[in-house]
């Protein structure tokens, strides 16, 4: 059989595996990326794209393609709206409406079918010398021992077989993994196991109807016979396309399942419609023990799945991408240690966990005590009340949704803190937390000149702190990007003069001045302080 040697195999082409993929290809790292279907399969799910995914997007040089590649009309709203009952109730509010916090981050959110995204993302594959495709191709089996992994692939339709090593293998393939289940990784499974419907169909009839609402993109219907659970409509594009999920009890006989009937009862209509797709997938809050079992990671579905409630899931997964990409990167280039590599679940893991707790389960917790307690068709003016107090706290998730890095063993500062999803937004510069953007003197913004390593961003500093940075950071072979600029005009928002930030924009360290023990803060950012 064919063998062939690189730094990294990614496991599974999916959106995750292609945004890693390209991290490390984008860092000269040799990648062979493994996945199963020659194209993007033609289901309209992670369409939700948050400001910070779209960062990623900036900074692996796609985010324009991406724009470019939205199904919606460029100016179509992308927010949307939670009804009780059914589509067509008097009771409706406008929910998640992400562009809230866009002035924290660097580029506004987005919303185009996943399967459009990845062919964006292919396509950038492509233009990357160090990353060796393999459509069409899946992952039999995967061993490893002190000094590599070895990856047994065959092609899915034909006699095709080759074995691949590397230094590192990363599960990027689904709530399923394979790499999970050959590395012996476990999970953790919640009470939130339900048997999915999914349709994808068109009907203009349910478009006109739902100009009730002026122009959304998303519906969610919450009834109380779903306890807390969602019925849920997304538009693919506007005048036609949908997609539809929601729980439904388990058929006798799935065959004869009857598609059209769950829409009609989310809508409260019948309506003419034409199936495109349909399909059953089971729902549940899962989450890997581990992300790294030796020399294998896991990252996005392989790690953590949960029920679609606020697009969560993708933009999770790309930023799992983010984190692990430049660890792996530093790691194989001399600059990054073991210790850096297992910070990667030390800092996502927890993430996830409280995107579960927090936000996903919650949301269901809480609409089920709604529910239960408010009905209008018991007393209406005690459930017209609650819904007013509904409609008043709609913006919470979004503005408590703060993934941030205190508590990790990589982050100088952070170390008393507690690593999760759930904080606040600030322009201030936090160790641990993402960076805010700001203009330069120069016009441009902060974020277009943040280096691919490291980056200290210097306001009215002292040349001793500055050049004590950067003679450490070339004595540690660590790459680092000074920008300076003064202590004005909205910069001083950051409330530090020294900031030194990570290839992945979450600040490593801050300061006004330079630390007695710079060597020990450089270190620590690379795990070997």
């Amino acid at each position: 059989m064919n063998e062939k040697q690189f730094d990294v195999i990614v496991v599974g082409g999916g959106p995750v595996g292609l945004g890693l993929a390209i991290e490390l290809g984008l860092r000269d790292i040799s990648v062979a990326l493994i996945e199963r279907y020659p194209q993007p399969q033609p289901i309209p799910r992670g369409q939700n794209l948050t400001q910070r995914t779209c960062e990623h997007f900036y900074f692996w040089g796609v985010e324009d393609d991406v724009r470019a590649a939205r199904v919606m009309p460029v100016d179509y709203p992308i927010g949307g709206v939670t009804i009780y009952g059914s589509l067509m109730s008097e009771y409706w509010y406008p929910w998640f409406r992400r562009d809230e916090v866009g002035v924290y981050y660097f580029t506004d959110n987005e919303r185009l079918p996943q399967y459009a995204m990845e062919a964006v993302l292919r396509e950038k594959i492509a233009t990357l010398p160090t990353v060796e495709a393999h459509f069409g191709w899946a992952a039999e089996t995967i061993t490893q021992d002190d000094d590599s992994v070895r990856v047994v692939i065959a092609e899915r339709n034909g006699a095709g077989r080759a074995v691949f090593e590397a230094q590192y293998v990363v599960g990027c393939d689904g709530s399923h993994s394979t790499t999970r289940q050959q590395a012996g990784i476990g999970q953790d499974k919640s009470l939130h196991d339900k048997l999915m419907v999914l349709v994808v169909f068109r009907s203009h009839e349910l478009h006109e109807a739902l100009k009730r609402f002026d122009e959304k993109a998303f519906y969610n219907v919450l009834h109380p016979d779903f306890e807390g659970y969602w019925q849920f409509f997304g538009r693919v594009d506007v005048g036609e396309s949908f997609f539809f999920h929601a729980p439904v009890d388990a058929p006798d006989d799935k065959a004869t399942f009857d598609f059209r009937a769950p829409l009609y009862r989310a809508a409260g209509f019948e309506f003419a419609c034409e199936l495109d797709y349909t399909g059953f997938w089971d729902s549940r809050v899962a989450i890997a023990q581990t992300y790294q079992q030796g020399r294998i990671f896991i990252a996005g579905d392989a790690c953590h799945s949960h029920p679609p409630y606020g697009g969560y899931g993708v933009n999770t997964g790309l930023e799992d991408a983010r984190n692990l990409g430049w660890k792996l990167a530093a790691k194989l280039q001399g600059w990054g240690t073991d210790a850096l590599l297992a910070s990667y679940t030390d800092e996502r893991r927890p993430v996830f966990k409280s995107t579960a707790s927090d936000f996903i389960e919650r949301f269901i917790a809480t609409d089920k005590a709604f529910v239960e307690q408010y009905n209008p068709e018991r007393d209406v003016a005690a459930f017209e009340q609650a819904w007013s107090k509904r409609i008043e706290s709609a913006g919470v998730g979004v503005h408590t949704f703060e993934p941030h890095y205190d508590g990790s063993p990589v982050i100088h500062g952070a170390a008393e803190g507690e690593t999760g999803a759930k904080g606040s937004h600030t322009f201030a510069a936090r160790a641990g937390h993402h960076l805010a953007p700001q203009k330069l003197s120069t016009g441009a913004n902060i974020f277009e000149v943040l280096g691919s390593g490291f980056s200290l961003i210097a306001l009215d500093s002292d040349d001793g702190a500055v050049a004590a940075y950067e003679d450490t950071a070339q004595a540690l072979r660590i790459p680092l990007t000074v920008i300076r600029d003064s202590a004005a005009d909205g910069r001083e928002a950051y409330e530090s003069r020294l900031i030194l930030v990570r290839p992945d924009q979450f600040v490593a360290w801050t300061g006004d001045d330079a630390p007695d023990d710079v060597a020990g803060v450089l270190r620590r950012a690379v795990g070997a302080g």
